[in-house]
């Protein structure tokens, strides 16, 4: 930290309160609360910091990346962040005074209607963390709206949004079961149909699920309603370009992670969670709703609406005590949409399934390595490896390829199991040295 006193200025200051030192400013503060404790090093200057940071970045090694597995590596016009780096989007905060703010309330208004028409739902909301927490707000929502106590998800949910939905119902009174599936990865519709009974409050149906295959959405929404449950579905929003839309089926509640729109991989965050639901359920969501009024002249204004429901006024009664909003994420979301266009989200997300088929179907020629692809999938897919798939990661990373993501981590069972993913990222030539380097371990 840079400061501009001089040693000088030091002793001034610390001769007019009546000590000598600094450490004797401090003597009444306990030892093992002061800095010491914690070890640090010696106080660089800038040019010795900048020097340093660079040594460190020299550190990364790229890679050609297959990993997918929530957060996904996807082309991004260099107009997105020219766009929402201008000083007046970076610079904006929470809009607690909405008539100060109408810009940064006209970009969240934009956000939601892109939203609204990227799912084919009827309201979104701007207020959440990333996907996983969106997706535990629409169940905490969906049990208020049914009065019911117990979920139901989908075994291939990801298993860090189980983890999320597990921490937030863990002292609501809220049950979790899973759903079965099938040997093909997807789930199992007559055993979920048994599941259901009229204590189910919603099921949760990730399409694509976690090992990237697509579910029979339609067949699933039929039998989740006529319980009497609700359905929150966690989609992949890039692969709506193709994919069936969750109003589409008839989601009562829609969430994704919006990181593949327009917002880099950042080591994995910041995300952008995404949450819209049928009209119905308006006053059920959290957090920050804009929409659009008049002022008294007669003109355009966008306000913060239905502010009943948000945690400043209702306290301890509100739906969620969630309140700050993703603003510079959804903004590149909404600048990465308007680029494209539903022509160009289109073509982005047909050369995702292009990728990622052709990439199975060149696996399949690899000796001792088998890509289970018997369900349809969108741009991820699991390969059954002759070894551990810790010794495929290893071996590849040493060829500068980031070969996928070891199931092996959430389950002994699938410890030869990598799932690997393909986006439009991915020349051919990316894919034929993927395939040569699987074929030379």
């Amino acid at each position: 930290m840079f400061t501009p006193h001089t040693r000088e200025d030091e002793k001034e200051m610390l001769a007019s309160v009546g000590v000598s030192s600094v450490k004797e400013l401090l003597n009444k503060i306990p030892a093992d609360l002061l800095y010491p404790r914690y070890n640090l090093p010696a106080a660089l200057t800038e040019q010795q910091l900048t020097a340093h940071l660079h040594a460190l970045a020299a550190a990364n090694k790229p890679l050609k990346n297959f990993i997918g597995a929530g957060i996904y590596e996807h082309f991004i016009p260099a107009a997105v962040p020219a766009l929402s780096g201008r000083g007046e989007f970076l610079t904006a905060y929470t809009p607690y005074q909405a008539e100060a703010s109408q810009g940064t309330l006209q970009t969240i208004y934009e956000f939601q209607s892109c939203m609204c028409a990227l799912l084919d739902m009827d309201v979104a909301t701007a207020s959440h963390y990333d996907g996983a927490t969106a997706m535990a707000e629409a169940v905490l929502a969906a049990a208020r709206v049914t009065g019911r106590k117990e979920i139901i998800i989908s075994t291939l949910l990801h298993p860090h949004y189980k983890e999320v939905l597990q921490t937030y119902t863990r002292h609501m009174g809220l049950t979790i079961a899973e759903a079965k599936v099938e040997a093909d990865g997807t789930i199992a519709l007559k055993e979920l149909q048994k599941q259901i009974t009229d204590k189910t409050a919603c099921f949760v149906l990730p399409n694509p699920n976690f090992l990237g295959n697509l579910e029979d959405a339609q067949s699933i929404s039929v039998a989740v309603h006529e319980a009497g449950a609700l359905l929150v579905a966690v989609v992949n929003p890039l692969s709506l370009g193709v994919v069936q839309t969750p109003g589409s089926y008839g989601a009562d509640f829609a969430v994704c992670e919006g990181q593949a729109l327009g917002n880099p991989m950042s080591f994995g965050g910041p995300g952008l969670g995404v949450m819209t639901a049928k009209k119905a359920y308006m006053r059920q969501l959290p957090g920050r709703m804009v929409g659009i009024a008049q002022d008294k002249n007669g003109k355009r204004a966008f306000v913060l609406t239905l502010q009943a429901r948000e945690q400043h006024i209702r306290r301890e009664k509100a739906a969620s005590n969630i309140c700050s909003n993703e603003a510079i994420c959804a903004l590149n979301a909404v600048i990465y949409l308007t680029l494209l266009g539903p022509q160009g989200l289109k073509e982005v997300a047909e050369l995702n399934v292009e990728r990622a088929h052709r990439l199975a179907d060149m696996i399949k020629q690899v000796k001792g390595f088998i890509a289970t692809t018997g369900a349809p999938f969108f741009n991820e897919f699991v390969v059954t490896c002759p070894v551990p798939a810790k010794q495929v990661v290893e071996k590849l990373a040493a060829r500068g390829i980031a070969a996928g993501y070891d199931l092996g981590n959430l389950s002994p069972q699938m410890a030869n199991c990598l799932l690997v993913c393909a986006t439009e990222m991915r020349s051919e030539r990316d894919l034929q040295d993927y395939v040569k380097a699987l074929g030379e371990i």
